[in-house]
């Protein structure tokens, strides 16, 4: 048992959960790529895992099994593979075979059984098993030699393992699948048996489906919900049930070709594997082979006039500081670094709440240290004092001078800023000297390419598996927080957090230098945005606590009023969060008709199915709308707000992500302050409650018509462009032009008709949608679109020379050279690359709106910080900034706030912002 094991990979498993667990990711020639990446991802992580193991990696072969002519419903239920997957199995096979990978795939049969019959072949010979797989059905194999792991979530699974998660020893097993049926493959089952069923049935047996049919008797007495009635129906379903048993066997006597000693691995053939990762486009694993490459050709250059020694792997080197002669060591590295790397250990995520535990640093790749400040554990070794280390960094990180990099370094700032040296709140640090930020270069390279945190990127960039957090501490309720962790494991994991920041800046500098454009979005606008939206975050807005209980109340009492009228119109009562029960009464009572299916084959009363039946007029659907959107309101806003106070402050504090959107907008979480509806008299009720404290006013600054405006800009439409300049209602010019009328004979709406084409052309709407829109018939709608682009030809010939454009290069720009990438530009199917080029259309007006108000925020800080005016920036909503202002300062600020945000940008024609002021967010705006 000491020789290393087997590992037998479920590839067939893997390719499908990568490719629906996975972003999609297509080349620029539109050929999917995700589920490869994320299958070879995992093979090479277990390659690093077991490096002396055998392999072999299973996939289910072409056509039919033995199990299709023993029951012909088998999988029958599974939809059709998708055209994107079934176009990378090809790919994915030569490219694990080009890894050195052996593949097997045995026609007859099914990945399982194959892998089944190596696992046993294998244990027979005492020699241990890995199956890699996250497929239930592979507990039945488990025994002393043979392990599952799942390398997508990195859990094993051993005897004690399968007894804990099914409730049943792995030879029970088939049985426990014979009785509850598996829905993924068709196997019937029992009907109405579950998971806790079969489980309870096969204990109180103590054996088998065999054992169980033979003590039908004792069923009646066992402590399961519903047993009396149990005996019946298994004897009414006992054919299903044996047949049942037979589907959910693995064989594990299949004829193979190969025997374990042909299961090795050999070496990657780094010409195929070239020439795959070409045509599927994964550029980091090109230059990872390019570089291998060279350390050969270096390695073996003949010696001229000095010997070239090989490139030798870098040595890492951490250190976990606990003396102060350490301590100043590395103090002055810092001090003499061009640029180092810096990052926070705390005991939460929230910013505003959460406690300093530690910080690391990197001066160079692959050295890095930690300094622990309050860890907690029992035997804990002495730590440098807290306020001590903290008064001698203060310097240093508060010198603009001294360039850093972080990732996510916003968060930090806040806790560094929050970290109350001495005990005093108003006694932390003010990083200053933010140069670069990882999460913000990855964001800038490519925003779909990937997510933007550091293991992700880690992973992309570097081909690098970084510790995780539940790797050191945990997972679920038992989770401990990093002051618990001990520092044998702590310190490693934060120095490596640090030292792969200033790996990952060089990596991703390197690309972004490429693109001028990018370099300059990116230290312009996002870098320069970073201490503003972490100042923002740390004021915080008061919130009338009483106003918000007063409003749940309100709310409550019109969803009881809806419920009874949803009654009243079914003709009974029901439950109206129940799917099963709404289905019934909209479909089965009242026969309205079915727009859409769920996945299971039943009527949708999916939000936007009940929204067509309600625009469609359908008096319980438009109940049940105004119901659902009150219960949003309640449960997110009016019960959840005060909830979200913060007892320091008393106030919320929202988080703005920079890194999220694919436009470049900002989003925020927790509240989440994007999404309060304004459309509503109830969602505008809610902005009240966001209120000014005793003397002071809100100060709401908003950009009028703004993407219209960088329409007008981007299209160069004189129509549009006049209309602008000559501070002309744009709306109202729109309604002169489509309904050719004077000026001032503009009905309000015909002026609210136009208005809706302005916004919906931009959106990419078509003539039906449209003409439901503005209540006329498809037709006429179409009619008012061609009049439109033949009074603005200019916003015609933008749409067409923008789509273009993005299927040409994959991708659009904002005025500002914000690239906006559109992975769907080139798919095969007609749905998804309509909407990309609906994107492409409407990404570069939405991001240069993005661009422009970030470039307006880092402006009106710098000028509020510069005045020391008695004013601050509490929110952020998509183009609209809210002040607290002092109240005799409001004129002045008034005035400065729309000089500032008007200077922005200099587009074509001018931005005009609009102010409004009151006592709550919702007067101001």
């Amino acid at each position: 048992m000491s020789q290393a094991p087997l590992v037998l990979v479920d590839g067939s498993s893997y390719l499908y959960r990568a490719f629906h667990a996975l972003p999609p990711l297509t080349t620029s020639k539109g050929l999917p790529t995700g589920a490869v990446k994320g299958v070879l991802n995992m093979l090479k992580s277990l390659r690093r895992q077991y490096p002396d193991s055998p392999f072999a990696v299973v996939f289910d072969a072409k056509g039919g099994t033995f199990r299709d002519d023993m029951y012909a419903e088998y999988k029958a239920n599974r939809p059709s593979m998708p055209d994107d997957m079934r176009l990378q199995i090809e790919p994915l096979h030569q490219s694990v075979i080009a890894l050195g990978f052996p593949l097997l795939c045995v026609e007859g049969v099914e990945a399982d059984d194959v892998i089944g019959t190596l696992a046993r072949s294998s244990a027979a010979a005492d020699r241990p098993v890995v199956i890699s797989t996250g497929d239930k059905d592979m507990a039945q194999l488990v025994d002393g030699h043979i392990t599952l792991v799942n390398t997508m979530t990195g859990s094993a699974m051993d005897i004690e393992g399968v007894k804990e998660k099914f409730g049943v020893a792995p030879e029970q097993i088939i049985d426990y699948l014979a009785l509850m049926g598996d829905s993924s493959d068709n196997i019937p089952g029992v009907p109405g048996i579950g998971p806790k069923t079969a489980s309870g049935l096969l204990v109180g047996v103590n054996g088998g489906l065999k054992e169980l049919y033979e003590q039908l008797d004792i069923v009646p007495t066992l402590p399961i919900r519903g047993a009396k009635t149990l005996p019946a129906k298994l004897e009414e379903h006992r054919e299903m049930a044996f047949l049942s048993y037979q589907l959910a066997t693995i064989k594990i006597d299949v004829p193979l070709d190969v025997g374990l000693d042909d299961l090795h691995l050999i070496e990657p053939d780094r010409e195929k594997l070239l020439e795959l990762y070409t045509l599927l486009e994964f550029k980091s694993w090109i230059d990872e082979i390019q570089r291998d490459a060279k350390r050969v050709e270096l390695k073996a250059a003949p010696v001229v006039e000095a010997v070239v020694e090989p490139v030798a792997p870098a040595q890492t080197t951490y250190t976990t500081i606990l003396d102060q002669a350490t301590f100043d060591v590395w103090l002055k590295k810092l001090n003499e670094a061009k640029l180092f790397a810096f990052d926070t250990e705390t005991t939460g995520i929230d910013a505003q709440q959460a406690q300093l535990v530690g910080v690391s640093f990197a001066v160079q790749p692959h050295e890095a240290a930690y300094i622990p400040l309050t860890h907690s554990y029992i035997g804990v070794p002495e730590q440098l004092d807290r306020d001590t280390v903290l008064l001698a960094l203060k310097p240093l990180l508060e010198d603009p001078t001294k360039l850093k990099v972080g990732q996510h370094a916003k968060f930090d700032m806040n806790i560094l800023a929050n970290c109350a040296i001495g005990g005093d709140p108003a006694h932390g640090i003010t990083v200053r000297g933010i140069a670069f930020d990882t999460m913000l270069e990855s964001y800038v390279l490519n925003a779909t390419a990937t997510r933007h945190d550091m293991d992700s990127l880690a992973k992309k960039y570097l081909d690098y598996d970084t510790v995780s957090f539940q790797d050191i501490a945990g997972r679920g309720a038992k989770q401990l927080t990093f002051d618990q962790i001990a520092l044998e494991q702590a310190g490693p994991y934060a120095a490596e957090d640090a030292d792969v920041t200033l790996r990952l800046h060089q990596e991703l500098f390197a690309q972004l230098s490429a693109i001028p454009s990018l370099v300059s979005v990116l230290t312009d606008i996002e870098i320069p945005l970073v201490p503003v939206l972490a100042r923002i975050e740390r004021q915080g807005a008061l919130v009338d606590k009483d106003l918000l209980g007063i409003q749940s109340i309100e709310l409550g009492n019109k969803m009881v009023e809806l419920e009874r009228q949803a009654f009243e119109i079914a003709g009974e009562e029901f439950n109206l969060g129940s799917p099963k029960q709404l289905g019934a009464i909209l479909y089965e009572k009242l026969g309205l008709p079915v727009l859409k299916k769920t996945g299971k084959g039943q009527a949708s009363t999916a939000e936007e199915v009940l929204a067509k039946l309600a625009e469609d007029d359908y008096p319980l659907p438009k109940v049940l709308m105004q119901y659902r959107s009150m219960s949003k309101l309640k449960s997110t806003y009016t019960d959840r707000l005060p909830e979200q106070i913060n007892p320091r402050t008393g106030r919320i504090h929202t988080s703005y992500h920079q890194a999220v959107t694919a436009t470049g907008r900002l989003s925020s979480s927790d509240p989440n302050l994007q999404n309060i509806p304004v459309r509503t008299a109830e969602g505008r009720r809610i902005r009240q409650a966001f209120v000014a404290p005793k003397g002071y006013k809100l100060l709401a600054a908003d950009y009028s018509q703004i993407e219209l405006r960088i329409m007008a800009h981007l299209s160069k439409d004189e129509g549009l462009m006049n209309a602008f300049r000559h501070n002309l209602d744009v709306h109202t010019a729109t309604a002169a032009e489509v309904f050719k009328v004077e000026l001032g004979e503009v009905t309000s709406d015909q002026r609210r008709s136009a208005k809706a084409i302005n916004f919906g052309l931009i959106y990419g709407m078509g003539a039906q949608k449209l003409g439901k829109d503005i209540g006329v018939d498809t037709k006429t709608a179409k009619a008012y679109i061609d009049v439109y682009f033949a009074r603005y030809p200019g916003v015609r010939e933008y749409m067409e020379r923008t789509r273009a454009q993005a299927s040409d290069q994959g991708y659009v720009e904002t005025f500002f050279g914000r690239r906006l990438y559109l992975p769907d530009i080139h798919s095969n199917k007609p749905q998804e690359r309509a909407a990309a080029e609906r994107t492409a259309i409407n990404a570069p007006m939405q991001g240069t709106a993005a661009d422009i108000i970030k470039k307006a925020m880092v402006l009106v800080d710098n000028w509020l910080t510069d005045s020391g005016l008695d004013a601050k920036v509490i929110l952020q909503v998509h183009d609209e900034l809210v002040l607290e202002v002092r109240e005799d300062l409001v004129a002045e600020v008034s005035e400065k706030i729309r000089e500032h945000m008007s200077a922005a940008a200099q587009l074509d024609v001018p931005l005009l912002v609009e102010v409004g002021v009151g006592d709550n967010w919702d007067e101001a705006h």
